[in-house]
C-alpha cells in the first residue's frame, strides 16, 4: 500500500467550499486524493451520483493528483482496493466528531492497516454543509460564498432560479 494516497469520502451532494479546503489542504500532506462518492449513501440526494461526479471532475480535471471515483461497500475495501492507507475526513464542530470516532474506529478495527486522518475545516467553512447550502439555495438565497461558481451554477438550475 502506498502512504501517499489518501480516499476523502462523502456525499458531495453538493461539493461544498467546505469539501475544496480539504481537498487543498490535504494535497500538502498527500500525493493523491481520491475523492470517493458514497454511491449507497441513505441520503435523499439532490443531485444523481453522476450529477456528482460530473460537478467534482469539472472543478478538480487540471490537477492531475486528484481523481473522482464512486464507491459502495465498505470503505475500509474500497481504501485497500485503491492502494491507500488513510481515509481522509473533515471536522467542522465538534458535533461532528462522535459519528466520526465511531466510524473510525470501525474502520480500523475491521482493516487495521487503513487510518482516519481528521483534518479541522478553515474557520470560514466551519458552519457549511451540504444540507445548509441546499436549503439556502431552494430559498433562492446567495450561495455563492459557500460553493465553487460550477457549482452554484447547477444548483441554482436544479431549483428553476437562474
Amino acid at each position: 500500500m502506498n502512504r501517499h494516497i489518501a480516499i476523502y469520502p462523502g456525499s458531495f451532494d453538493p461539493f461544498t467550499n467546505g469539501h475544496l479546503d480539504i481537498v487543498r489542504r490535504g494535497l500538502e500532506i498527500f500525493d493523491t486524493i481520491i475523492i470517493a462518492v458514497a454511491r449507497n449513501s441513505e441520503k435523499n440526494s439532490l443531485f444523481s451520483i453522476a450529477e456528482r461526479i460530473d460537478m467534482i471532475s469539472r472543478l478538480i480535471e487540471h490537477d492531475p493528483r486528484l481523481k473522482v471515483e464512486t464507491f459502495d461497500g465498505l470503505l475500509v475495501d474500497y481504501a485497500v482496493s485503491k492502494g491507500a492507507r488513510v481515509i481522509l475526513r473533515g471536522l467542522r464542530a465538534v458535533t461532528d466528531f462522535e459519528f466520526e470516532f465511531q466510524m473510525a474506529q470501525m474502520n480500523h478495527t475491521v482493516c487495521e492497516q487503513v487510518e482516519t486522518l481528521f483534518m479541522m475545516t478553515a474557520p470560514e467553512c466551519a458552519y457549511l454543509s451540504s444540507s445548509i447550502v441546499k436549503e439556502v439555495g431552494r430559498l433562492n438565497g446567495d450561495i455563492s460564498q459557500f460553493v465553487p461558481p460550477l457549482v452554484r451554477d447547477e444548483l441554482l438550475k436544479k431549483f428553476g432560479h437562474n
